[in-house]
């Protein structure tokens, strides 16, 4: 047995050398056949390492938390169409290099949604990273400034589902709306887009400082897109408010 276990340690294979005892046992008193112990033996570790690569894939992807659609909270956003975001997570979306859009008011959880459907994306073993607007646009100006610009956008082109959040909430120069259109547009037609933004589409012309400019980003965001309009209260101040409710009774 410990030469068994010596071997397996050696082949890496660790979930296994858990479950032996039992097993032996299982065989030894007739409950399992020995063919049916390593079956299942083999499927516990296969699972493991299906495990392994699936938290692999998502610490690359560079999440800000860990959150899935079940720890949304639709009873609280009842206007959030739980099917349309159901059939997104089957991830059809991806192979037919379309994109996501989340539109809402601060606090209503768009940030939550776009790191469950970019998890899931992640585990299914699509290359897929997350980066806030106001952390993109910093990379691509060092870029400009130092020179490699085109290869920073190849870097952030490549992948099968680029995330970008909190679009709107800082303000940026014609540049650098320039460079974000270059990015967009390398994007368009090849790869999966996901955005979080606070801004209505109408106000995208003044954001951009071009109505034209705004206009191709759009057009290339939402030509083959989802747009998930979530109109609800802020998460942030539900707590905030139970916790003055809660203050309030104890006083």
């Amino acid at each position: 047995m410990s030469n068994l276990l010596s071997g397996l340690e050696e082949l890496g294979i660790h979930k296994m050398q858990e479950y032996l005892d039992t097993y032996v046992n299982l065989v030894n008193n007739g409950e399992k056949s020995f063919t049916q112990a390593l079956e299942e033996l083999v499927e516990i570790e296969k699972k493991e390492n299906q495990k392994r690569r699936d938290l692999a894939n998502v610490k690359v992807a560079n999440f800000p938390f860990l959150k899935t659609f079940d720890d949304y909270e639709f009873d609280f956003q009842p206007n959030v169409n739980k099917k349309e975001l159901l059939e997104l997570n089957s991830l059809g979306f991806v192979d037919k290099h379309k994109n996501v859009v989340f539109v809402g008011s601060s606090g209503v959880g768009k940030t939550h949604l776009a790191t469950s459907l970019g998890i899931t994306c992640a585990k299914a073993r699509y290359q897929t990273y997350f980066i806030t607007f106001e952390n993109l646009i910093t990379q691509l100006k060092k870029a400009i400034q130092e020179n490699r610009l085109e290869n920073r956008l190849k870097f952030y082109a490549k992948y099968r589902v680029l995330i970008i959040d909190e679009i709107g909430y800082m303000p940026i120069d014609q540049d650098t709306a320039n460079v974000f259109f270059q990015l967009i547009a390398k994007r368009y037609e090849k790869n999966s887009t996901i955005i979080t933004t606070n801004m209505p589409f109408s106000k995208w012309g003044e954001f951009f400082g071009s109505a034209t400019l705004a206009n191709a980003v759009l057009d290339r965001l939402l030509h083959h897109s989802t747009v998930i309009s979530i109109k609800g209260p802020s998460y942030r101040l539900k707590d905030k408010k139970l916790l003055f409710e809660s203050n309030s009774k104890e006083g």
